[in-house]
């Protein structure tokens, strides 16, 4: 449940989808995303982004740190 709302269960997301399912607030951190490595798949002018690659992404990015400092 994202924002009081129940998330379909899609395995491609638009990009509000996305940003959505991602937490992110902004086009621009999506950008940031996708400019880091986030996988999008565009079929015509259809862009797309697989839930999966978003939890590998996530998952492939995570940092551990003991301070805020190294955030």
């Amino acid at each position: 449940m994202i924002g009081g709302r129940k998330m379909p269960e899609l395995e491609y997301f638009n990009f509000k989808q996305a940003m959505n399912y991602a937490g992110i607030q902004s086009y621009t951190g999506l950008k940031e995303l996708i400019k880091a490595g986030l996988p999008v798949v565009k079929v015509g002018r259809t862009k797309k982004i697989s839930k999966t690659a978003i939890d590998k992404f996530m998952k492939d990015h995570e940092v551990i740190t003991t301070s805020q400092e190294n955030i």
